[in-house]
């Protein structure tokens, strides 16, 4: 039987009807491959070309960095076919075929990857080109862009060293711009740079256009493993196993003249959502000059009065791009001498606003229903609207205005390299990055700031388009700012600025500001629009959302973001603040019961008072209270801090000072509490086991509280959650001890008040004895946080600061455990939980309390496991509503 060869390579115009059937487009040929090839069937002006798809890529790896057998002969015969339909020849001095070599993964990722454009010039095709076109400088302006880009990209060569001469020529010849420099001085920097090229790699610049062609889409391939596409993905989640695809496409030219240029735009403006054209145009100049920052360019309407024929035209396949894919389109084009080519198509990253004003528009324009409206807002990204602003109180003192390119405000000290604000936020700086402008190796450095400011760029130059999908306020384009970044300097119109100087942006408006300026959260109340797009979410979704919230004022938020209940109220902190620290101590240091039960006396109406708080807050909403949970030693000073203080104590005042009997008195209680392994020691409801009367205490408050508010009239709804539960044995027993506290003060009372005792599943073992716990737990919360914790055997304190960042480094985790719920491990788990409560009592309630309730693809797992609610922090509760919704349609898995 004769084996088929794969097929790796589809022309734009062929790949709908040549696809394998079943196969994705955008699987095999990658975003922008799918985007050219639908283009180009629908009749757009797209120049021909090619692309290879993701599983030659794939292949490329496994084969370690090798072609796949059958690629390069098949790249070959494309190419033949391409000099067919240019009527061009590859590497001709007549009539040279020259081409762009781009990536394409299935998911845009701005920048990450590498693009090769002018391919096929040399020695002999450039004067060629120049003979073809009547335009010298043209033709070795781009031998010179060729030999800059694959010297950087193939041959790994800074930029910096070619960047470097052009601005010497700059400058010695007093132009103030690159198309000032005539025929005759690109031609001579080319030699320079091919002299570059010999020096640093010991060979000649590649002559040879089949051999710059097998290493440039070499060098795509490589790409998808560099470390920026490498970090991008890891903040993205997205999978390392898609690959890219990479397409060959023949060069179209927006550097010959006023009549050509270059420009990317959005259907809708990316930032409001607002119905408007959006983007940039340059004149005169090739495509990575927009996306790159490299000239500051004029906004797309002014094509309109540039070239109007070309802007009409180009608005119509806007709209018509739009309608096709139902959703808002990033587009890149080049005009060559008046003449428009579509150069790619695909969805457009977009601010959280933006996403949801235009998911609501789109519906009522009549394009898309409800339920794709709720599927395409990524439920993460809602996190933007809910970031920083500067206090309006605080004279802001705008030094500097660039372009308002991402939204929200950040303050930190600044820093010049990526590497800089890594370095500063391992050791807890907040941090801007200041730049130039950004490149695709600064995106660790982005991820690490608190936000970006570059002196170039605009609204879709890298650091704009990076910063929106991130979430991270960036002011781009700012005129005024100058840098020196050798001496680690800047300054904003005669104002200097060093390293680690505090500065304040704003990404909303575009203000630069000098200093650590007061920031304040925006307000919780949720605009009409998200209240809107949210409460269609919310007929979609099957799980409830609730909340953690300790204080009445996060319950409050918690509740006007959309929470329906309160299911972690932790009541350590609130045995935390100052006035009560004091009774603390005194409960701890009792020696007696009757000691211990003195002090808890003199907290009651301290925790009357929280518990009242809360219930008042969510009336009519259940509030589930945790018991106290940590060990007793947390609320006293540590013991190495005693141990200091009673030496100096003892040295300054002696023996029989009180002072130093106090302490004394205390350095002995945490010595008798220290612990070798305190998270596994006296803790949780073992806690509540040796010491009944503080789990008594905190009962009779709650209920205490319940009966006051009933007696007013509003509806308390407690639940009392047990922490740590193991055994069948410790949950009927601290089960039996809270109701009977609470039973005795409805009595009291003569209320009747309808409550449920439950348990916090954070142990192992509470998961394979579910039905065992659930004979007396009338409700189960996953403490996912603890439970990854016991599974994994990490200290999460520790492990999330030392060796996880180590282990996502080297693929031995692909995702935080503490962030991203473990679906195989203690998802396992939590699975067998699920089965066996339910199994023990039928219709048992079963939720998360863990903050991976607020992480989307967590929330998804826990629909698939039937979970009953999710809960997150109260800002992400509108978050954990969205990704509830997406998972119940199954947009979200």
């Amino acid at each position: 039987m004769v084996q088929v060869a794969t097929r790796y390579v589809y022309f734009f115009d062929e790949a709908q009807q040549a696809l394998p059937q079943g196969s994705s487009i955008r699987e095999l040929l990658g975003g922008k491959g799918a985007g050219l090839a639908e283009m180009s069937a629908a009749g757009l002006p797209v120049p021909s070309g090619f692309t290879i798809t993701t599983e030659a890529c794939l292949r490329f790896y496994d084969a370690g960095r090798a072609f796949p057998a059958g690629l390069q002969e098949q790249v070959a015969d494309a190419m033949r076919r391409l000099e067919e339909r240019t009527g061009k020849v590859f590497g001709s001095e007549d009539d040279p075929l020259l081409v762009s070599v781009r990536s394409g993964a299935r998911v845009s990722m701005p920048g990450m990857m590498d693009t090769i454009l002018n391919l096929g010039l040399n020695d002999r095709s450039v004067a060629g080109l120049a003979r073809l076109t009547g335009n010298e400088r043209f033709a070795w302006d781009a031998y010179r862009r060729f030999i800059m880009m694959f010297a950087n990209v193939v041959l790994g060569i800074a930029k910096e060293n070619f960047e470097t001469l052009i601005e010497e020529l700059r400058d010695a010849r007093r132009l103030t711009n690159d198309a000032q420099i005539d025929a005759a001085a690109w031609r001579e920097l080319v030699g320079r740079f091919k002299a570059i090229v010999k020096e640093r790699t010991g060979e000649e610049f590649p002559q040879d256009v089949h051999r710059q062609l097998r290493a440039a889409i070499e060098a795509v391939f490589d790409s998808w493993n560099s470390k920026r596409a490498v970090d991008y993905r890891r903040f993205n989640r997205i999978p390392d196993d898609w690959g890219t695809a990479v397409t060959v496409m023949e060069m179209v030219f927006g550097n010959m003249g006023d009549d050509s240029g270059t420009g990317v735009a959005f259907t809708r403006n990316p930032n409001t959502g607002e119905k408007a054209l959006f983007g940039e145009y340059l004149s005169n100049a090739q495509g990575e000059d927009v996306v790159a920052g490299i000239r500051t360019p004029e906004k797309i309407s002014d094509l309109a009065r540039r070239q109007p024929a070309v802007y009409a035209q180009f608005q119509e396949i806007a709209q018509r791009l739009e309608r096709h894919y139902r959703d808002v389109q990033d587009l890149e084009f080049t005009v060559e001498r008046g003449r428009l080519f579509m150069l790619q198509t695909r969805s457009a990253k977009r601010t959280a606003e933006a996403a949801v004003k235009i998911a609501l528009d789109l519906v009522n324009e009549g394009l898309i229903d409800r339920r794709r409206a709720v599927a395409m807002v990524n439920a993460q990204s809602l996190d933007q609207l809910f970031h920083a602003r500067i206090d309006p109180s605080v004279d802001v003192g705008v030094v500097c205005k660039g372009l308002n390119a991402s939204p929200g405000a950040a303050t930190g000290k600044i820093v010049f390299s990526a590497e800089d604000a890594v370095t500063w936020k391992e050791r807890g700086e907040k941090t801007i990055l200041v730049r130039t402008e950004t490149t695709p190796d600064d995106v660790h450095g982005m991820i690490a700031a608190e936000g970006i400011l570059t002196a170039k760029g605009g609204a879709t130059s890298h650091a704009a388009v990076v910063a929106r999908g991130m979430g991270k306020p960036c002011v781009a384009g700012c005129d005024a700012l100058r840098i020196d970044r050798a001496n680690k300097r800047a300054s904003f119109d005669g104002t200097d600025l060093r390293e680690g100087d505090w500065i304040t942006i704003d990404g909303t408006t575009g203000n630069v500001a000098i200093g650590e300026l007061a920031l304040i959260r925006p307000p919780s109340r949720l605009p009409e629009w998200l209240a809107t797009f949210l409460s269609w979410a919310d007929e979609l979704r099957r799980m409830q959302v609730w909340a953690n919230a300790d204080t009445p004022d996060d319950a409050a938020k918690a509740r006007e973001l959309g929470a329906q209940g309160i299911v972690l109220c932790r009541t350590e902190h609130m045995f935390m603040q100052q006035e009560r620290l004091p009774i603390v101590h005194q409960m701890i240091l009792a020696v007696t019961a009757g000691e211990r039960a003195k002090a808890l006396e003199q907290l009651l109406p301290f925790q009357r008072d929280d518990f009242g708080g809360i219930l008042k807050a969510m009336e009519g909403l259940p509030v589930t209270i945790r018991l106290l949970d940590p060990p007793l030693h947390e609320f006293l000073p540590s013991l190495e801090q005693l141990l200091v203080e009673t030496t100096e104590l003892r040295l300054t005042k002696g023996t029989d000072a009180p002072d130093y009997r106090a302490k004394s008195a205390m350095l002995r209680r945490v010595q008798q509490l220290h612990e070798q392994n305190p998270m596994l020691g006296l803790r949780v409801c073992r806690l509540g086991i040796v010491f009944p009367e503080i789990y008594e205490m905190q009962v009779r408050a709650i209920f205490e509280a319940a009966c006051d508010l009933k007696a007013r009239g509003i509806d308390a709804r407690p639940e009392v959650m047990i922490p740590g539960v193991g055994t069948k044995e410790e949950m009927q027993v601290t089960r039996d001890a809270v109701t009977r506290v609470a039973d005795a003060v409805l009595a009291e009372r003569g209320v009747n008040l309808e409550y449920h005792v439950g348990t916090m599943i954070e142990l192992p073992r509470a998961c394979v004895v579910a039905d065992e716990l659930a004979g007396s737990a009338e409700f189960f919360s996953f403490g996912t946080n603890d439970l990854t914790q016991t599974t994994y055997g990490y200290s999460r304190d520790d492990a999330e600061g030392s060796f996880i960042p180590v282990y996502l480094s080297k693929r031995i985790l692909k995702e935080d455990p503490f962030q991203v719920l473990d679906r195989r491990g203690v998802g396992g788990l939590m699975e067998e939980a699920v089965k066996l409560g339910r199994s023990a009592r039928q219709g048992l309630k079963i939720g998360i309390c863990g903050e991976h309730g607020g992480e989307p693809s967590s929330v998804a797992f826990c629909e698939r496991l039937g979970l009953d609610y999710v809960s997150a922090s109260p800002y992400r509760v509108p978050i954990a509503r969205l990704a509830a919704a997406q998972a119940a349609v199954g947009t979200l898995t």
